[in-house]
């Protein structure tokens, strides 16, 4: 009689790591704290400066603005509550749930999403990226961008802020900040060059944010500043072709 083979036991499905959580998710609770403590220099509160973005915005776009804007990587709503109070259709992008659940309570008429798939191509007449770029791992800079650039309407423009790497009190608060430890900074050239390859179109850049309070009595002339590069951010602004 012939000896049957030993069964093998049925083989596991290999175990797949445990997913981490996005980064925010374990800051979402204190950023707000955090953020304050970290702008304290400038003697204003992170409400003036989500507003300077808001209103630059405002005057590139004109208002009213008809079409829908999407503050992409929108955190804990800084921005977007703000965006929501001059334009009529605002809509919110992170991937971190906690930090949707803020933003939702603090900006109740947007509508937010947090999966990227579910965002509408062709839909939006403008989208912002505050301070979200230099989060991102150096490789993924251009296939987010390129993922980004469909989503906007023809001749829709993307607003990019970051940091200004040039202003020395910048880099010194960037480097004391505990959720911009990973953080790579983007020099003007960079971010124009990585809109280029993403095929954005009719590109300006903007310094901003000059004045410390202390000196607030210069700020009316700070639009007029905006070739100097010693601000502590800037903008980069790219349109898809129409």
């Amino acid at each position: 009689m012939s000896q049957q083979p030993p069964q093998q036991p049925p083989q596991q499905p290999p175990q797949q790591p445990p997913q981490q959580p996005p980064e925010f998710d374990r800051v979402a609770a204190d950023y707000a704290r955090l953020h304050v403590d970290n702008v304290r220099a400038s003697g204003e509160a992170p409400e003036y400066f989500a507003l300077y973005k808001r209103n630059y915005m405002g005057r590139l776009l004109g208002l009213p603005f008809p079409h829908p804007v999407l503050d992409f990587g929108c955190g804990i709503g800084n921005l977007t509550h703000l965006l929501a109070e001059s334009f009529a259709t605002v809509h919110g992008y992170d991937p971190s749930s906690v930090s949707l659940g803020i933003a939702a309570t603090r900006a109740p008429h947007a509508m937010f999403f947090q999966d990227l798939d579910q965002l509408p191509l062709g839909h939006y007449g403008a989208i912002v990226l505050a301070n979200v770029l230099h989060h991102v791992p150096l490789a993924e800079r251009n296939p987010l961008l390129q993922r980004i650039q469909p989503l906007l309407m023809p001749g829709g423009k993307l607003f990019v802020f970051e940091h200004n790497p040039w202003n020395p009190v910048t880099r010194r608060v960037v480097a004391c900040c505990p959720f911009d430890d990973q953080a790579i900074l983007l020099y003007p050239r960079e971010i124009r060059q990585r809109l280029t390859a993403a095929h954005f179109v009719d590109l300006r850049t903007d310094f901003i944010v000059f004045f410390p309070k202390p000196l607030a009595i210069f700020r009316p002339f700070e639009p007029m500043l905006g070739w100097l590069p010693l601000g502590a951010q800037c903008c980069v602004v790219g349109a898809r072709a129409a």
